[in-house]
């Protein structure tokens, strides 16, 4: 595993396993066949309602907890210095621990900096090492970074290589916020996996479209938590330190960016309307 270092000096796997969509009723095993996979990092949220499975995931799978990376975030409605407080310490009962390696504000909605305030709190206190933002566009990134005490340590956001995020990167980088990717497969959409440049380029190494796009990711610093509810694929895209894409690969990869969400944007009045909602 190659690791990544946090601003804050705590290091983070680059690679990690993340249970967006995937059901509480099966979460548990999942994340059990992910950590027997060799999985050590592993993403879930409020959000995902999956929170309970990832917990007994963690108590019943053998490895030490400090040798486990935990990420969750806050959710919209529970944005809020007060209600912020209250979900942390229910979300940290929920995955069964005394700490959380990183906690993100998921949305970049509500009373965000009474969040960050609550956040920044419990990681003085010592049970939150990292905390970071997710799908924070550059205008709120910067603003977050101008005037909290606590530099966050990481922005989730859309990442794949139809939209590779140039922009925003320029930007992470100049506050020293680490990169970290949502979808780095696009959930499918685009003919992902049978695009030509990825399946050609993995012809070449040995590999599929998926640990292409996933090396692609990682050569440039960017972290990934892939999912798969099928073990075989969890072992696949974990299978990815053991070459390296050249000059070549790259460039025809870098190719590929279309500058654009493939799914929606965050400036789009429906789009608001509708994450605004959810959960309350």
């Amino acid at each position: 595993m190659e690791y990544v270092t946090l601003n804050n000096g705590v290091k983070m796997p680059i690679l990690g396993y993340g249970v967006y969509k995937v059901n509480p009723a099966e979460c548990e095993r999942c994340v059990l066949d992910a950590v027997s996979a060799g999985y050590r990092f592993i993403d879930t949220a409020q959000a995902y309602y999956n929170e309970e499975g990832v917990g007994n995931a963690i108590m019943k799978c053998g490895i030490p907890r400090s040798e486990l990376f935990l990420t969750t975030k806050v959710w919209i409605s529970n944005a809020g210095y007060e209600k912020a407080k209250a979900s942390i310490e229910e979300s940290m009962r929920k995955l069964r621990t005394d700490y959380i390696d990183l906690l993100l504000i998921h949305q970049p909605f509500n009373d965000y900096y009474g969040t960050y305030r609550a956040m920044e709190e419990a990681c003085r206190a010592g049970y939150i090492r990292a905390i970071g933002v997710s799908n924070f566009y550059p205008d709120r990134l910067i603003d977050l970074c101008r005037f909290v005490e606590v530099a966050p340590a990481v922005n989730q956001v859309e990442t794949h290589v139809f939209h590779q995020q140039e922009d925003a990167r320029i930007i992470m980088d100049r506050y020293h916020v680490q990169h970290e990717s949502r979808g780095p497969f696009a959930e499918g959409r685009k003919d992902f996996f049978t695009n030509p440049v990825l399946n050609e380029i993995g012809e070449k190494h040995g590999k599929t479209a998926a640990q292409i796009a996933l090396r692609y990711l990682i050569q440039r610093d960017v972290v990934v938590i892939p999912k798969s509810v099928h073990r075989e694929r969890m072992e696949q895209n974990l299978d990815v330190f053991d070459f390296v894409l050249d000059d070549g690969d790259m460039q025809a990869i870098e190719a590929l960016d279309e500058k654009e969400s493939a799914f929606f944007s965050h400036y789009d009045p429906e789009t608001v309307e509708f994450l605004t909602g959810f959960g309350r």
